[in-house]
């Protein structure tokens, strides 16, 4: 049988199970690095469906490998299954309607990620074993993408060694292959420790935590004019010294979030407000510990392993009922404002000007977008990391309604509808049917890799993190 005739009819027989799966991690809603339950389930699975399995990878406790065959080529498909905090929401719900109050909720679709990618690696290894196939495949189970970056730590460790090839997806609102182009992104806790006092009664004897944290914040915002336009800074205050105003902080600490299209910009970034932080606890007389939690790498592409994910997702396309229409146009009416306004444009500047209008009208962008090769990305994402180191494809598949923004409660609501099933479904057909075809085919992997080298243009994987850096709850 054709080898993608083969894969829709072996994950569409097998797709309530795999509904399931997703289903239950979507209720999970496990938060970086306490994957537990969800990773539990996968591995399980993965045991059941005759893969070996190595768990507590890199000092990842979430992590696995579910390993089957022997030999070269070695295929990997990257899974997540991490959620988000303060994201909890009813399924289905085209209003906010929290399960529990600041819960966590799987606000980026992580509970189909990592279950269309083990579909995939399972519907490969069924017709592996139907046809005799040589070569390895594994299904990479790998934690905290959310905040994080888990996959630059098994890229540290080595894990990614002797792969080949790579493969992973995105849901999203959209059809499309993802070229070059993921901001790299850093994560640093700036700690300020100063002496407490009486607020009123003696506070020439305090030094604020608190103030050096504001003069820090201060400080990068005017830094903002003068760093390169495609920078981004965010940050947020993890510990303002307390709530008691009458009493000097004698610590505080804020996290800060740096981006930049390459690594070696962000470098540039982290030393520059580095200078800002020790300015600010020399203008308080308080002292400042810097400690990098999280580093992710920009996104190498590769347009050899883009062509084959294009081919494919084009063969898979799905269609959806008068019922997945009317349900999605429910959550299209209920996106932000801003998101309504922005919707037409983003409609146009990816599709077209013809198609773009045509797709803007539909509660469900239908279309494959246009494939570019490489553009600036507005996030970030650990795969990056995993792109340095093999020749890595990456696409998309639309989930849910057009116009609904990442990270958002619409995404969770959206995140057990047959329209999401319908889109993960989908993406495991074309990771496995392109697994297939660059498992076969020796010199479709050389000239991925060949693709792979020129990208890169003699530079080596930046491995971003300190050496003193491992996983941890933060």
């Amino acid at each position: 049988m054709d080898y993608r005739k083969f894969m829709e009819e072996f994950l569409e027989k097998n797709k309530e199970e795999f509904n399931q799966i997703s289903d239950e991690i979507w209720g999970y809603a496990e938060p970086r690095f306490r994957e537990y339950k969800s990773s539990k389930l996968q591995q399980e699975y993965m045991e059941k469906a005759g893969f070996s399995v190595k768990a507590d990878l890199a000092g990842e406790e979430t992590a696995f490998i579910a390993e089957y065959g022997s030999g070269k080529p070695v295929i990997a498909f990257l899974g997540e299954f991490d959620s988000l905090s303060g994201l909890s929401q009813e399924a289905d719900v085209p209003e906010h309607c929290p399960v529990e109050p600041n819960g966590e909720g799987h606000g980026c679709g992580h509970n189909l990620l990592g279950t269309a990618a083990l579909a995939a690696t399972v519907a490969l290894k069924a017709y592996m074993e139907e046809n005799g196939l040589g070569g390895t495949i594994r299904y990479y189970g790998c934690p905290a993408e959310e905040n994080a970056g888990g996959k630059a730590y098994l890229v540290r460790d080595g894990y990614f060694n002797d792969c080949d090839i790579a493969l992973t997806w995105h849901p999203g609102t959209m059809n499309r292959v993802t070229g070059s182009g993921s901001l790299a992104n850093f994560r640093v806790f700036y700690t300020f420790h100063g002496l407490s006092s009486h607020a009123a009664g003696a506070p020439h004897l305090g030094r604020s935590a608190l103030d050096a944290v504001e003069l820090m914040d201060v400080g990068v915002n005017y830094l903002r004019e003068h760093v390169i336009s495609d920078a981004r800074i965010h940050y947020a205050i993890t510990n303002p010294g307390g709530t008691a105003p009458n009493v000097v902080q004698s610590e505080a600490q804020v996290l800060y979030a740096m981006r930049a299209p390459k690594v070696s910009q962000v470098k540039e970034l982290y030393e520059r407000i580095g200078k800002i932080a020790q300015g600010a606890a020399l203008m308080t007389e308080t002292t400042v510990d810097i400690k990098q939690v999280a580093a992710y790498s920009d996104y190498i592409g590769n347009d050899t392993i883009a062509a084959q994910l294009g081919e494919n997702l084009k063969y898979y396309l799905p269609s959806y009922t008068e019922e997945e229409k009317a349900y999605a146009q429910k959550f299209k009416e209920v996106i932000t404002d801003l998101d309504k306004a922005n919707l037409r444009s983003q409609a146009i500047r990816v599709f077209g000007r013809e198609v773009g209008l045509q797709e803007y009208e539909k509660p469900i962008f239908e279309s494959i977008a246009p494939y570019v090769s490489a553009s600036v990305g507005g996030g970030s994402t650990d795969v990056g990391d995993v792109s340095w180191v093999v020749p890595t494809g990456q696409f998309g598949t639309a989930c849910w309604a057009a116009g609904t923004a990442g990270h958002s409660w619409q995404v969770v609501a959206q995140g057990k509808s047959s329209i999401a099933h319908k889109g993960m479904l989908t993406a495991a057909k074309v990771l496995a049917s392109t697994g297939y075809e660059f498992l076969t085919n020796p010199e479709l992997v050389e000239k991925a890799k060949k693709t792979w080298l020129e990208n890169l243009d003699g530079e080596t994987y930046p491995n971003p993190l300190p050496p003193e850096a491992k996983p941890e709850l933060w």
